[in-house]
């Protein structure tokens, strides 16, 4: 088998993480910031209990308590913040075989296409984990330029775009980094839903008696994530005109 085959074929096959690394970012990035306020939300459908309790006066007994639970009881906050645990805590390899099984065998429904799947499966996946790492830089924000914003007299939404948001950028990126060169190489576990992607392609080769597809397959993980290593770190420098 000739080297050039070898190579437009591992390309061919490569075109298919590039497809769900690029659409799980596009995804990812938005609906991990819709999770992140998700999980920091104040919402307290029964908040008016505690206030109705106070007028009474609290007690040490079940019911007193009970409504202090409820009166501080976030469901918003608590049905997010489980969600994300179960994600981050489970495989995405088990996430993958779920989305693309699931629904044939639990609802018979019409199996999802093998890249649909595999997509759906990194989205979710890396949306919490996105959240999770928003949510920490929003939360590092001191409280004292929020405060300083609404002297000044602006808006919730000018604070968080105007102050917090810019902030919050610069001190994610080297996490996010960090996520974002895990899911290039995460991009080859779509290979257990039979997608071809290029370490699929790679055992096949190795099968017909070649190794060296093996190998040469990582030099273009290698050189995707040097480039994105590159572009990250002038990104950072970028930014640093916040220190």
């Amino acid at each position: 088998m000739s080297f050039s085959i070898v190579t437009a074929r591992l390309l061919e096959s490569f075109a298919i993480n590039g497809k769900i690394f690029i659409v799980t970012l596009a995804l990812g990035l938005p609906l991990g910031l819709i999770i992140a306020f998700g999980s920091m939300s104040r919402w307290t459908p029964f908040g008016c209990l505690r206030k109705g309790r106070l007028k009474c006066g609290e007690g040490d007994n079940f019911w007193d308590k009970l409504t202090i639970w409820l009166s501080e009881f976030r469901p918003i906050s608590a049905l997010t913040k489980t969600f994300v645990w179960i994600i981050r805590g489970t495989p995405l390899m088990l996430q993958v075989i779920i989305v693309f099984y699931g629904p044939g065998l639990i609802w018979g429904m019409e199996a999802v296409g093998r890249i649909e799947a595999a997509i759906v499966a990194f989205v979710i996946n890396y949306a919490c984990y996105f959240s999770e790492i928003y949510r920490g830089g929003i939360e590092s924000i001191s409280v004292g330029q929020k405060e300083a914003g609404q002297v000044l007299g602006m808006t919730k939404v000018q604070i968080f775009f105007k102050v917090t948001l810019l902030q919050v950028i610069k001190r994610i990126v080297p996490p996010m980094g960090n996520e974002v060169i895990t899911l290039v190489k995460d991009t080859s576990l779509a290979n257990f839903i039979a997608n071809k992607e290029i370490l699929m392609m790679a055992k096949e080769y190795v099968t017909k008696g070649l190794i060296w597809p093996l190998f040469y397959s990582a030099v273009f993980f290698l050189i995707t994530c040097g480039i994105l290593t590159i572009l990250l770190a002038k990104l950072e420098k970028k930014l640093s005109y916040f220190n």
